[in-house]
């Protein structure tokens, strides 16, 4: 993956790759495990009023997140680990893609071995941001997650959707990597609306596009109250995504879509207190009362540990259209998953700071993306996405039979 194999004398784990598919104590490769480092005591904690003992090892909106909030949002940091290691054949590919990987067509494409990272010794930013969007992930999954929009007078607004989605790049069964040619969909998906009420029934399912000549999405839509289905306008990159609009269509999993709209910088490296290991956030025992809190989400729930990350710096283009004027991506050096966003307004103002908490499924052998936080730091509101402690449909990875055709067109009328 590029990453460097040393620890570092601050705190950051060298690299073991003791873990893929198991780990000692685990009862299930499917559904929810604590994880490995289940039994762990915190080593300190971050407030407002230690944080410039640690500021090195912050970004800007971690402190502007601790100013903020100096009542409510603390970091609580635990030993670092970097002990999970990606199946052979994504490795192999990540190592063909060395060799021979290229961004193309003025940085709209990527000719590569799908199924790993193209640039594991990225050169310039726009290698890195393709490292976010083509590297290994899920073959298939299905979750039931829930949206909370907590306001900053305390009050909490409820969204729940159900999710399909298919990778065929990562199928394992293959016997040797899709090349970027070969296909033009680099992902499908199933949406089904289920909160709040009034979107109840919205079905929208489609593709995401390897080529951004040819658009970010090709998706349709079935709406119950006009009983027909239609093909969905492509929205823009800055589209506030409903029910709150808290966060943007390309800030999804932190930063998604066309890289088109910024001059990308690739800032070199940082250690960092990170989310990591976030396995307990997403516990069936762990209820919404006791996570979902005024400001932030319950801080004695999240784990916080120090990795090297990637800082990669975006820039809006000159005549380019976007409602934020910088991002600034922190990117963990062993995955290439983005682990934080601080994102600016057309101001030059920090704006919003949001993080993902990842966990490692030994089914699909990858990091997968748990909670995501969006914090607004201009109105003091945040939106919690992909909740799944009181979902009856937890996370299900790599054990389905999907099939492309289950994602067009036709699937509106069975989903309804």
């Amino acid at each position: 993956m590029g990453a460097e194999r040393a620890g570092s004398e601050d705190g950051v784990a060298a690299y073991s790759g003791r873990y893929r598919d198991s780990w000692p104590g685990m009862k299930s490769n499917q559904g929810y495990d604590p994880g490995p480092y289940a039994d762990e005591k915190p080593l300190f904690t971050i407030s407002a009023q230690n944080l410039e003992q640690y500021a090195a090892h912050l970004g800007e909106g971690q402190k502007a997140l601790l100013r903020k909030y100096p009542q409510a949002f603390r970091m609580v940091i635990y030993p670092s680990h970097r002990d999970f290691r990606y199946a052979d054949r994504v490795c192999a590919t990540v190592k063909r893609n060395a060799l021979n990987a290229a961004v193309r067509e003025d940085g709209l494409t990527t000719l590569q071995a799908l199924g790993g990272i193209p640039f594991p010794f990225p050169q310039n930013g726009l290698e890195a941001v393709y490292n976010i969007e083509r590297g290994a992930a899920e073959w298939t999954d299905s979750v039931v997650y829930d949206i909370a929009n907590v306001y900053a007078n305390g009050s909490t607004a409820w969204g729940r959707t159900r999710l399909k989605v298919l990778v065929p790049s990562n199928d394992p069964k293959l016997a040797a990597p899709l090349q970027s040619p070969q296909q033009s969909a680099a992902a499908y998906f199933y949406h089904e609306q289920i909160l709040p009420q009034r979107d109840k029934g919205v079905i929208s399912v489609g593709n995401t596009t390897l080529d951004y000549r040819d658009g970010q999405i090709n998706a349709w839509v079935y709406n119950p109250g006009l009983r027909r289905s239609k093909q969905a306008i492509e929205v823009g990159s800055d589209y506030a995504v409903p029910p709150a609009g808290m966060h943007t269509v390309d800030d999804e999993s932190l930063f998604s879509g066309t890289p088109q709209h910024f001059a990308w910088k690739l800032l070199g490296k940082q250690e960092l207190y990170v989310p990591y290991d976030n396995f307990r956030i997403n516990d069936p025992a762990l209820k919404y009362a006791d996570l979902v809190k005024p400001n932030t989400l319950n801080p004695d729930r999240q784990r916080y540990e120090l990795h090297r990350v990637w800082v990669l710096q975006g820039e809006l283009r000159p005549g380019e259209r976007h409602v934020y004027s910088k991002r600034v991506l922190y990117i963990d050096e062993d995955s290439w998953q983005p682990l934080w966003s601080d994102t600016y307004d057309l101001r030059g103002q920090l704006w919003r700071s949001s993080y993902a908490d990842y966990f490692w499924s030994p089914a699909s052998q990858v990091f997968e993306r748990g909670v995501i936080v969006y914090h607004d730091l201009s109105n003091g509101a945040y939106e919690a996405e992909y909740l799944v402690n009181e979902s009856k449909d937890w996370w299900r990875f790599n054990d389905q039979s999907y099939t492309p055709m289950m994602f067009g067109p036709g699937a509106l009328a069975q989903g309804h």
